[in-house]
């Protein structure tokens, strides 16, 4: 079993132990994602697995807190922000901007002329690590030192 679905497991069972309704109900629904994505890949999530599904759980929520924001809700865009960050917390320590970069230079150099391109050589190297917004606005960035 993957060691972070273990400590997400604990914590949840601290937070039921605790009586954190919210934490209980975000854990416990990050855990059945984790579930149903074990039985998608037939075979036990590996950390990499909990991640991917750690960082939809993220997008998801941030996707609701937009709307939220946008909608004048900011009372449920509360409760979204502090799940984005509960959540976060569970993640490895990202990668910097000066490492994409690096990156990033480093397929430009390999001869990727492209956004796409520059964007398959760069992502399986950061994957889990950074997002790929982050990574797109570094490509286009770079990419328009070079032409």
């Amino acid at each position: 079993m993957a060691a972070l679905l273990t400590r997400l497991q604990s914590d949840l069972n601290a937070s039921r132990k605790a009586s954190d309704k919210p934490g209980t109900l975000l854990l416990g629904t990050i855990i059945a994602d984790i579930r149903n994505r074990e039985i998608e890949l037939k075979r036990d999530v590996t950390d990499e697995d909990v991640i991917e599904v750690l960082r939809k759980g993220i997008k998801k929520r941030r996707e609701a807190l937009e709307m939220f924001e946008k909608g004048g809700r900011a009372e449920l865009a509360g409760v979204e922000a502090a799940q984005v960050k509960q959540l976060e917390a569970y993640l490895p320590a990202g990668a910097s901007a000066d490492e994409i970069r690096a990156a990033v230079q480093a397929a430009i150099e390999g001869g990727a002329r492209n956004v796409g391109a520059v964007m398959s050589a760069v992502m399986p190297k950061l994957k889990g690590r950074a997002d790929g917004s982050a990574i797109n606005g570094i490509v286009r960035e770079e990419l328009s030192k070079v032409s």
